[in-house]
């Protein structure tokens, strides 16, 4: 497996070895042993699956208590992933990396606990995945407003209209949200 850091510590890309012929390809998207020689020695407690039309936006979601790290991969379609920084401590607070995940490219993308994590659909029927570290907890649950000018996240939206849930339209500014220490 390919390990790529990103400009904030702790978030990262993974391009998992993929073996390919004419019947189609094989990959591990998850082996713990290899994801801890890699250095994430991580305990998923949930799968989650969500499919979605282009244009959908989900995010910016996070949980405080109960912080979830996950491990996000795209299986039919694509996105363009983010993850915010909310960690007051970190010298990196309020700031964004983001990452196409597709079928086609096979990256899975690391979010750390402490970050507030979102995707905005590039293409019709995706399917996006991802592992969590702590389980759903609706009452912990926050939403980062993804359109937060403080934080700026240079969504691709050419000639899209992001569909955003009730909820994410109400996400709060990154100066109101109940941030991580």
């Amino acid at each position: 497996m390919n390990v790529i850091e990103c400009d904030i510590p702790g978030p990262l890309i993974l391009e998992p070895k993929v073996f390919g012929d004419d019947r189609g390809f094989f990959m591990e998207s998850w082996n713990a042993a290899v994801f801890a020689k890699a250095g994430l020695d991580l305990g998923f407690v949930q799968d989650n699956h969500s499919h979605s039309q282009k244009g959908v936006l989900r995010g910016m979601h996070f949980q405080n208590p109960g912080a979830q790290g996950k491990l996000v991969r795209v299986v039919n379609g694509a996105v363009f992933d983010v993850a915010v920084d909310l960690r007051r401590s970190s010298p990196h607070f309020g700031q964004w990396v983001g990452v196409e995940l597709s079928a086609a490219n096979k990256r899975m993308f690391w979010v750390p606990e402490g970050f507030a994590h979102g995707f905005l659909t590039l293409a019709d029927d995706t399917d996006f995945l991802y592992k969590c570290t702590t389980p759903y907890a609706p009452q912990n649950e926050h939403s980062l407003a993804w359109d937060d000018p403080a934080v700026g996240i240079a969504w691709p939206l050419e000639g899209i209209e992001p569909q955003l849930s009730a909820k994410d339209r109400e996400g709060l500014a990154l100066s109101e949200v109940e941030a991580f220490a």
